[in-house]
């Protein structure tokens, strides 16, 4: 058997076969190509090592029907308003950020390069706290001895926890460029049918 023969045969397998092998190669394929080659492309292109991050809380949804509602929502004897006050962050400079009704758990977020960060911008960073990138809005930019550092609060939530009360330029991913809802259950599903699937084994 020629060379090309073979290539028609592998060709058939991949593309038009419907048997259960054909469609295994193809998570398979797809696995791989977006692994290795779609990602670190976006990557390069994007000026991030993680140019893809699943939102896996719902620290930055607006769980009430509209905005205003969600701006004098009471969070813990203070409504949201009152707790971006104190960072100068008005009503109307809030609706000048991006993602002024936030996002859910479960979207999906391509990231860019973290340059030029500003209040209101939504970063993803790392922290030892936690294993997986926390994603939130920037509401204070500090500078100390020629250092910059970042504070962020996620909009649903009261106040920011410790580990994002001084975040380093070094341990921020990304900042956001655009978001996918709902594409993230898939990673988020697979991640917690693994939990799963260790528990039991």
């Amino acid at each position: 058997m020629d060379f090309k023969a073979i290539l028609r045969k592998i060709w058939f397998f991949i593309w038009e076969d419907n048997s259960i092998w054909s469609w295994i190669v193809n998570i398979l394929l797809a696995f791989v190509i977006i692994k290795f080659l779609v990602y670190p492309g976006l990557g390069l292109v994007l000026g991030t090592s993680h140019p893809i991050v699943a939102v896996v809380s719902g620290s930055m949804e607006h769980p009430e029907s509209s905005f205003d509602d969600w701006w004098i929502r009471e969070c813990q004897d203070h409504k949201q308003k009152d707790i971006y006050s104190k960072y100068g962050i008005s009503k109307s400079v809030f609706l000048g950020f991006d993602y002024t009704n936030g996002f859910n758990k479960g979207d999906i977020m391509l990231l860019r390069s973290p340059e030029n960060i500003e209040v209101g911008d939504i970063i993803v960073f790392m922290s030892s706290a936690r294993p997986e990138p926390i994603i939130h809005r920037v509401v204070q930019v500090k500078e100390k001895n020629n250092e910059i550092s970042y504070k962020t609060k996620g909009d649903n939530n009261c106040g920011s926890a410790d580990f994002e009360m001084d975040i380093s330029k070094e341990s921020i991913i990304g900042k956001t460029l655009f978001k996918i809802p709902l594409l993230g259950w898939i990673k988020i599903g697979f991640v917690e049918l693994m939990s799963i699937v260790g528990s039991i084994l």
